[in-house]
């Protein structure tokens, strides 16, 4: 079991003392960045949420109020956790979707660690151990990601680990978003059916909003010499490309852990027959059940789903419980 309470050596030599989280606390640094933010009249007046970019970094595309202080969500979430029974668990709880999600550490560590082989989805998870922060639309692409997008792994994992790393992590707001990104509940009644279909791709997501890969290459190191054409897939890159760039995929940087498309369609018929099992029993689904649509699945098509890894790759799984980093 993986334990989000400390950290590996190998990770706190990775991320130096050069960086870190550029955010400071306390309300006076609230009140000058609410101050910088409103008196930009023309940003004001033209921010949209929903087209935010999640790869601005620099300058980040919203006020970065989250961690000092939380409206909307924050009341939507406080008030259904407030009526809701076990709202931070799967099991028992009345509006989370019962869904057979697998257990994999390696996975989980892989994504924890910023070593997926996806560099869209690892950058996010660099910028987030080393700043305790990124932006909205880039947790929603890593959230899915390690749950119905590609890993198919368990939401309140990928929520255990917001908790430990985010600087504005909250109880009711995190366990609220990852249901809601896994599409466990909430998310699922916004969209049209099968609502579970619209996923976040780890390559053509962040393309969109920085085709030069600049939030890659600044979190990604090892990846700032690679042509942009490769920059969101190195593993595409001819082995000349990759050497003139200095990072050899499954060398430097690792091979994807699984084959977007292909995990994606996975995940896609995984959730369609638990959604379908949820119906059928009206939610009232017990650890049997759940044991019995694993099998199912695992017969149906298990082995179709990841790449295979070379075992070279399991060297770069950087583990936590190395040293505890709340030891003197």
């Amino acid at each position: 079991m993986l334990n989000n309470r400390s950290i590996s050596k190998k990770m706190v030599d990775l991320l130096g003392q050069a960086e870190w989280t550029p955010f400071r606390g306390g309300e006076s640094e609230a009140l000058k960045r609410l101050h910088k933010s409103i008196s930009d009249k023309a940003w004001v007046a033209n921010f949209e949420k929903p087209k935010g970019d999640p790869s601005a970094f620099l300058k980040p595309a919203t006020t970065v109020l989250s961690p000092y202080l939380k409206l909307l969500w924050r009341e939507f979430f406080y008030t259904t956790a407030f009526g809701t029974r076990n709202f931070d668990k799967m099991k028992g709880n009345p509006i989370c979707k019962q869904i057979p999600w697998k257990e994999d550490h390696d996975m989980l560590a892989a994504w924890r660690d910023g070593k997926t082989g996806y560099p869209w989805i690892d950058a996010i998870m660099v910028q987030l151990l080393k700043w305790g922060w990124m932006h909205h639309l880039a947790r929603h692409s890593v959230a899915c990601f390690l749950t119905r997008g590609d890993l198919f792994i368990h939401w309140e994992q990928g929520r255990d680990v917001f908790e430990r790393l985010l600087i504005d992590s909250d109880w009711a707001i995190n366990n609220g978003n990852w249901m809601w990104l896994s599409c466990s509940s909430f998310f699922y009644q916004a969209l049209p059916p099968p609502f579970y279909n619209r996923i976040y791709s780890p390559v053509s997501f962040g393309k969109k909003y920085d085709p030069d890969g600049k939030y890659i290459r600044h979190f990604l190191p090892v990846l700032k010499d690679m042509p942009k054409q490769y920059i969101y897939e190195p593993w595409t890159a001819p082995l000349s490309v990759q050497t003139k760039a200095k990072c050899i995929v499954g060398k430097d940087y690792p091979k994807p852990m699984v084959m977007h498309d292909a995990a994606s369609k996975e995940c896609k018929r995984k959730m369609g027959e638990a959604y379908a099992l949820n119906k059928k029993m009206n939610g009232n689904i017990g650890d049997d059940d759940l044991k019995d649509l694993r099998r199912k699945l695992e017969t149906d098509g298990e082995s179709n789903i990841r790449n295979q890894r070379p075992k070279t790759q399991l060297k770069y799984l950087m583990r936590f419980d190395e040293i505890d980093i709340y030891k003197n």
